[in-house]
C-alpha cells in the first residue's frame, strides 16, 4: 500500500485491489441496480448513470467493512464500484430494444433461454470489444469521459476530507435536493418555460421541435467538464437540427413537418455512423495489430490490456449459436458481430465527448443493415432476429459506455486495468440473470401487450426500434450524414457531437450548453479559479447529485412494484 502526498491510499498490487469483500459488494449492488434500472427504463425511458452512486456505496460499505490494516484503497473502491455499475446498462442494452417485438406483434413467442443468449452474447461481445480498445480512447487518443472523470474527482476528494470535500459534498447535495424537487414531488418542471393546464406541465412545441431547456443539473456539469469547445460544436449540431431542419425549413416551404423531422432523425444517425467508420478507418485500423493483438498473441497482453485469444473462438460460438438457437441466420450473426466492432467505438466516442450513450441508436444502425443485406426481411429470423440484432449491439454498447467510464476513472485513480475488466466481467453477469429474469416476470405478470402501454411500461426507447425496423426515414439524407461526417473526423473535427445535436432533442442540448459557456466564462474571467480545480469538484458534485438522487428514486419506485408482481 501506498500513499500520496496528502495521505490517500493507493493499492499497489492486483490482490489489494481486486478483493473478495469488494466483489460481494459489488455483486449485491448490481443486482439491485439491475433490479431497479429495468423498472426505470422501461417505466420511465430513463437510465440514470449509475457510476457516481455506486462510487459512494462502495466507499461506503468498503470503509465500514476496513479497520486497521484491513483499510480500504482508492483502488479497491475503484474496483469495486465498476462490478456494481455493470448490470445497470445491460439492464439498458434489453429494456431499450426488445420490448419492441411485442409493441408490433403481442403474439410473439419468445423463449427465457432465446432472451437469455442474446443478453448474455450481447455481454460478452462488449466486454471483448472494450478490452480492445481501452487503450486507444484512454491513453493513446484520450478523451474527457466526464462520467469518469466525476467519479474519480468523488473518490479522490472524498478520500481527502477537508475544504474540498466540503465543496464536493455541498454541491451534490444541492443537486440532489434540486432532483428531488422536480423528479419526486413535481415542484420543478422538467422542461421550461412551461405553462400549466389541467394540472399538468407542457412547453412549446413548434414545428415538431420542443424548445426550452430541461432543467438538468448534471447535463450542465457534463457541459462544464467537456469544456466550451465540444459544447459548441453540440450546440451547433441542435440549431441545425431544430432551427433550422424543422422550423427554417417547414416556414420557408422546403418540407412539411413529417419530412423535417425524417430529415433531422436521418442526418443526424447518419453523422454519428460516419463518425463510427471515420473512427476506425482512422484510428483503429492503423493501429489494428497493437489493438487486435490480444486475439491473437499472449505478448500483446502488456500495459494492462487482457490476453483475449480465446476471444475469435467466443465470436464463432456465439455466431453459430445466435443462428441456429436464436434462428437469426447466418448473415444477421455476422453482421451483428462485425457491427458490434463498429458500434462500441461509436459508443466509447459518443461517451468519452459528450457523456451520452444512445445505445438504442447504435442497435438501430446495425439493425439497418441487416436489414439492407437481407431484402429487407431480416432473413430467415425475420422480424425476430432484426429485435434481437438491435438488443445484442445495445447491450455491449451499454456496457461499453460503462467500462470506458470506469477505465477512465481506473486511469486517474491508477488502478489495475485487469482487475477493473475482471470485475466488469463479474458484474456484467449478474446483470445478465437479473435483467433476463425481472424482464421475462415482468412478461409473464403482465403480458406482452403491457409494452407500450402509457399506463404500464411506454418503453419509448424500443418504441423508437420498432418504429425504425420500417427503415431510415430519409436514405439519401442518411447516406448525406455519413460522408459529411467521414470527412470532418478525418480533420480532426468533433462531428460526433455535431451529429449528437442534429438528433437530440433541443431542450437537452441547451442544458450542456449552459455548462459550457459557463467553463468559457470562468476561464477567461477567474482562470486561477479554474486552474485551481474548484469548478471541476463543483460540478463532479452536481453531476453526481443527480445522477445519485435518479438512481434512489428508481430503486424506491422500482423495488416495491417488483415486489408486487
Amino acid at each position: 500500500m501506498k500513499t500520496d502526498e496528502k495521505g490517500a491510499r493507493y493499492a499497489e498490487t492486483f490482490k489489494e485491489q481486486f478483493t473478495l469483500r469488494g466483489i460481494i459488494i459489488g455483486c449485491i449492488g448490481a443486482a439491485v441496480l439491475t433490479m431497479s434500472s429495468m423498472y426505470t427504463a422501461l417505466k420511465m425511458g430513463a437510465l440514470p448513470w449509475p457510476i457516481i452512486f455506486v462510487a459512494l456505496a462502495s466507499m461506503f460499505f468498503l470503509r465500514l467493512l476496513g479497520r486497521g490494516k484491513h483499510k480500504t484503497n482508492l483502488n479497491e473502491i475503484n474496483v469495486t464500484h465498476t462490478v456494481m455499475s455493470a448490470g445497470a446498462m445491460t439492464a439498458g442494452g434489453l429494456s431499450f430494444t426488445l420490448p419492441g417485438l411485442f409493441m408490433l406483434d403481442p403474439t410473439s413467442n419468445v423463449s427465457f433461454g432465446k432472451i437469455l443468449v442474446i443478453v448474455l452474447g450481447g455481454t460478452i461481445l462488449g466486454l471483448i470489444f472494450t478490452a480492445l480498445i481501452r487503450k486507444y480512447f484512454i491513453v493513446t487518443n484520450p478523451l474527457p469521459f466526464p462520467m469518469g472523470q466525476a467519479a474519480a474527482e468523488t473518490v479522490i476528494v472524498g478520500d481527502e476530507g477537508g475544504r474540498k470535500s466540503g465543496i464536493l459534498f455541498g454541491s451534490m447535495g444541492i443537486s440532489g435536493l434540486f432532483t428531488v424537487l422536480r423528479d419526486a414531488l413535481g415542484k420543478i418542471p422538467v422542461i421550461a418555460p412551461t405553462s400549466v393546464a389541467a394540472g399538468k406541465a407542457a412547453w412549446t412545441t413548434a414545428y415538431g421541435s420542443t424548445f426550452g431547456l430541461y432543467l438538468s443539473p448534471m447535463l450542465v456539469a457534463v457541459g462544464y467538464i467537456i469544456g466550451p469547445v465540444a459544447i459548441g460544436v453540440w450546440f451547433l449540431g441542435a440549431l441545425i437540427g431544430d432551427p433550422g431542419i424543422l422550423i427554417a425549413g417547414n416556414k420557408l416551404g422546403f418540407w412539411d413537418a413529417a419530412t423535417a423531422a425524417g430529415i433531422k432523425s436521418s442526418l443526424g444517425i447518419g453523422m454519428m455512423v460516419g463518425t463510427g467508420i471515420g473512427i476506425i478507418l482512422k484510428g483503429i485500423l492503423p493501429k489494428a495489430k497493437e489493438i487486435f493483438g490480444p486475439m491473437f498473441s499472449s505478448k500483446y497482453a502488456k500495459d494492462g490490456l487482457i490476453d483475449l485469444r480465446w476471444a475469435p473462438i467466443a465470436m464463432v460460438v456465439l455466431a453459430v449459436v445466435f443462428s441456429t438457437v436464436c434462428k437469426m441466420g447466418v448473415v444477421a450473426s455476422i453482421v451483428t458481430i462485425l457491427g458490434v466492432w463498429l458500434a462500441t467505438s461509436m459508443s466509447a466516442q459518443c461517451v468519452g465527448q459528450s457523456g451520452v450513450n444512445p445505445m438504442e441508436i447504435f442497435g438501430i444502425i446495425v439493425l439497418l443493415a441487416v436489414k439492407a443485406l437481407t431484402g429487407g426481411t431480416g432473413g430467415s429470423g425475420g422480424q425476430m432476429a432484426l429485435f434481437f440484432v438491435a438488443a445484442v449491439v445495445a447491450i455491449a454498447c451499454g456496457l461499453a459506455g460503462d467500462v470506458m467510464n470506469d477505465f477512465k476513472a481506473g486511469s486517474i485513480l491508477h488502478s489495475d486495468p485487469k482487475a477493473q475488466w475482471i470485475g466488469e466481467c463479474i458484474g456484467g453477469m449478474v446483470g445478465v440473470l437479473v435483467s433476463v429474469g425481472v424482464f421475462y416476470v415482468i412478461l409473464k405478470a403482465y403480458g406482452p401487450k403491457a409494452f407500450g402501454d402509457i399506463t404500464l411500461f411506454p418503453a419509448p426507447q424500443a418504441g423508437a426500434v420498432a418504429a425504425m425496423v420500417g427503415g431510415v426515414a430519409n436514405v439519401p439524407v442518411f447516406w448525406v450524414g455519413i460522408v459529411i461526417a467521414v470527412i470532418l473526423y478525418f480533420v480532426n473535427f468533433p462531428v460526433m457531437t455535431l451529429g449528437l445535436g442534429i438528433y437530440l432533442p433541443f431542450y437537452m442540448s441547451a442544458a450542456a450548453f449552459i455548462g459550457g459557456a459557463l467553463k468559457f466564462i470562468v476561464e477567461k474571467a477567474a482562470p486561477e479559479y479554474d486552474k485551481g480545480g474548484t469548478g471541476n469538484i463543483i460540478a463532479s458534485g452536481v453531476l453526481g447529485g443527480e445522477a445519485v438522487v435518479g438512481v434512489i428514486i428508481a430503486l424506491v419506485q422500482a423495488i416495491p412494484a417488483m415486489v408486487q408482481m
